[in-house]
């Protein structure tokens, strides 16, 4: 299984609302049979540019990068399933 690492942006929100997007986001990562080497919170930044997701704007983010193992079969489906939570302002693989 190739290595990847997973950049992803989650709206600004409290600490437990924070938290429970990450591990909702690695708990789906491992349920598709990846095996998540690292998870790193970036911290909270203003986003490059303002970014409209779900018909709200955001312009603040926080940013982790989650490096895991998986088949690169499940790429597809994963993206799709992160560009639809409502929480993640922006993910790239």
């Amino acid at each position: 299984m190739p290595r990847y690492e997973l950049a992803l942006i989650l709206k600004a929100m409290q600490r437990p609302e924070t938290a429970a997007a990450v591990r909702r986001t690695v708990e789906n990562l491992m349920e598709r049979g990846a095996v998540v080497r690292g998870l790193e919170n970036m911290g909270e930044r203003l986003l490059p540019y303002k970014m409209t997701k779900h018909n709200q704007r955001h312009s603040r983010g926080t940013y982790f990068l989650v490096d895991f193992y998986c088949a690169p079969s499940i790429l597809g489906d994963l993206l799709n399933h992160l560009h639809r939570d409502v929480d993640v302002e922006d993910v790239t693989i």
